[in-house]
């Protein structure tokens, strides 16, 4: 049995949904279920006696406590966290009481269960903790992708509260011995992917006849990993990682922002073309840049290939086509989760006005 955290999110739930389609081992979901935490990325679980899904937060230690008492999990995987850097600009608040103080309850809860195993359950458990490429800070054009030595240059609240989330799994390593793993991975993209990000806004205003909308030069380079290549990089991970190490999770996707806005245009003008028979390029606009943008992330994942030959399955093209296809045929999931609330914070962080 495993207790996941955040297992109603965008990767979260891509692990639940992979892993007990791939295991016959029970998962305990705890999420508490804010903006991008989404009950509905679950509901083909209904009814599946080995997921028992909990609505609650990681900083509640009663709850978290109860839990691993109750379930015994051999391990944690910890998905839960605030993670989109715009809204930690408007707010950084959330991100730093769910991906610091969040985090050191969480951990303070599981040290406390894990302290109380007997010996070979205690030797067999793992604490996973799932990162972020963005850590490391930006590159420039052409410097070395980020390897798990790089030095930590967090530029955004958000970054800089996963790094101190990183900072305190580490610690709780080397000072009490809890046997933790950490995996940093690049840019996700795929099913369930809250219309926020750039591809599912991009997909979705397109289809809405709605501007697309590119920060400044649309040059920012990120790489990019279809999220179930990082499931089941995750997968291996918990399996065969060495107590305290960090393994970085890239796709060996570098692409400019505006390279993949013109892909998704073509794919969609190839399976869903638009009425007057123009390409949806045509629906394309520059917005002011978002303050401290980084530049370029880069993640060089040769060494979860040569310790634990894990490498990704899919191309970006492959994912890419996969992911489109994905929200077309799931116009209702994305008509569920357009609330007011989240229509308004996009009008307010893509002003349409000409950078």
């Amino acid at each position: 049995m495993i207790l996941v955290t955040g297992g109603a999110g965008f990767i979260g739930s891509n692990f639940v949904l992979d892993w007990l389609a791939q295991s016959d081992e029970t998962v305990i979901n705890l999420d508490a279920l804010t903006y991008a935490g989404n009950r509905e990325n679950l509901n083909s679980l209904d009814g599946n006696s080995r997921h028992v899904f909990v609505e609650g937060n990681i900083g509640d230690s009663k709850l978290v406590t109860k839990l691993l008492e109750q379930y015994q999990p051999r391990a944690v995987i910890n998905f839960a966290a605030e993670s989109h850097v715009d809204r930690s600009i408007h707010g950084p608040e959330d991100f730093i009481q769910t991906n610091i103080v969040g985090t050191f309850h969480l951990l303070e809860s599981v040290r406390a269960y894990w302290s109380a195993l007997p010996v070979d359950a205690k030797q067999d458990f793992r604490f996973l903790h799932v990162s972020t490429d963005e850590v490391y800070g930006s590159l420039s054009k052409d410097a070395p992708a980020f390897t798990e030595t790089n030095r930590y240059e967090p530029n955004s609240p958000y970054s800089a509260s996963k790094a101190a989330s990183d900072h305190l799994v580490r610690s709780y390593h080397h000072t009490y011995g809890l046997p933790v793993l950490t995996t940093n991975c690049s840019n996700n993209y795929g099913p369930f992917h809250f219309p926020e990000k750039l591809i599912p806004l991009m997909i979705v205003n397109a289809l809405a006849g709605k501007s697309l909308p590119v920060y400044g030069d649309g040059q920012q380079i990120r790489d990019w990993l279809y999220v179930k290549d990082h499931c089941s990089a995750i997968r291996r991970v918990l399996e065969a990682g060495k107590l305290g190490e960090v393994y970085n999770v890239g796709g060996w996707n570098e692409k400019p922002n505006i390279d993949i806005v013109h892909t998704v245009c073509a794919l969609l003008d190839e399976a869903r073309p638009r009425a007057d028979g123009k390409s949806y390029r045509e629906q394309i606009i520059t917005v002011t840049d978002r303050p401290g943008h980084d530049r370029r992330y880069a993640i060089d994942a040769s060494k979860i290939e040569r310790e634990l030959g894990w490498k990704p399955a899919e191309t970006f093209d492959t994912g890419i086509r996969k992911t489109v296809n994905w929200y077309l045929e799931n116009q209702q999931w994305v008509a569920n989760v357009q609330s007011g609330s989240y229509r308004d914070w996009v009008a307010k962080n893509y002003s349409e006005r000409n950078a």
